[in-house]
């Protein structure tokens, strides 16, 4: 009589475990910090993507024989010195923080990823030239680095997206070229490999599913300081251009209006100030639920 002997299940890689699911949210929402930083960073959110709906009035409506009004029940935040709705500004303001915040860390994180990849992955030579570039890119003061895109190409939303992108990719680089060295010589990875699976699959299928933990931390780490350098650009005139509502250029308006209407000045730095301290904590939150070392995320 033969017996037939059972094959063990192959284990499958821990990719599944490294994606955050309802659980991580139900975690995030446990700490205090983490789920008031959540809500604000929802309503921010729902601020940029249904502004007009949310916004009382038009933001670039001029209106001369109220400007520089204070608060009041008909205008919450008050006017500015063309009589427009400060509030409503500020609500535009929020969308295009986001737009240019969500375009140039998504083009950041892309490029990013895969140039870690083809580096973690890659030949030696391959790993050392594009770390030689990256560090290259990182040692350039930002600003600087800022200010000359912009005098070439001249102040735009799509100048201040490549200029955030070059800028933030190389962090990305170190974060996934790191991790994949790591996770290259797992056992599912080696398996994969010898299996005959291309880099490409490889990649697809197991790497990155397992750097979506530390690049959702990373992501939300940057957001803030994508948010700063929009509004510091626009404050010095080489970002947002008038009359599109922006937070740095409301802010230089406020600066440059503080004895007359000190209030424009509170309303457009304060939006700044909330999102950085919002995104800082949930990015905090984030990382205590998703590292598997911290006591917290257990």
């Amino acid at each position: 009589m033969t017996t037939v002997e059972e094959t063990p299940p192959v284990s499958a890689p821990p990719a599944l475990k490294a994606l955050p699911g309802w659980s991580t949210v139900r975690r995030l929402l446990s700490s205090p910090s983490g789920a008031i930083a959540l809500v604000v960073v929802v309503a921010l959110v729902f601020c940029a993507v249904f502004a007009p709906l949310v916004a009382p009035y038009d933001p670039v409506q001029i209106a001369p024989r109220i400007r520089f009004q204070g608060p009041s029940l008909e205008h919450w935040l008050g006017t500015d010195q063309l009589g427009r709705d400060v509030l409503s500004r500020v609500i535009f303001g929020t969308r295009v923080a986001f737009k240019v915040a969500l375009s140039g860390t998504a083009a950041a994180l892309l490029l990013g990823l895969v140039l870690g990849i083809v580096a973690g992955l890659g030949k030696s030579w391959i790993d050392g030239v594009l770390l030689l570039v990256c560090d290259a890119m990182r040692s350039l003061p930002m600003i600087l680095f800022a200010l000359a895109v912009v005098a070439i190409y001249g102040p735009s939303m799509a100048t201040l997206i490549t200029v955030i992108t070059f800028s933030m990719a190389p962090g990305y680089f170190r974060v996934v070229r790191n991790q994949v060295l790591v996770l290259r010589n797992m056992d599912f990875v080696v398996a994969s490999q010898s299996m005959g699976a291309s880099l490409g699959r490889v990649a697809i299928t197991h790497l990155v599913p397992n750097l979506i933990g530390p690049i959702i931390v990373l992501i939300a780490m940057d957001i803030p300081a994508v948010i700063g350098i929009e509004s510091g650009l626009s404050f010095l005139g080489q970002g947002i251009q008038p009359p599109e509502a922006s937070w740095g250029t409301m802010l230089s308006d406020g600066y440059s209006f503080l004895r007359q209407a000190p209030h424009l000045a509170i309303a457009s730095g304060l939006p700044v100030i909330v999102a950085t301290i919002a995104f800082t904590f949930l990015g905090e939150a984030l990382r205590d639920v998703l590292d598997p070392k911290s006591s917290r995320g257990r």
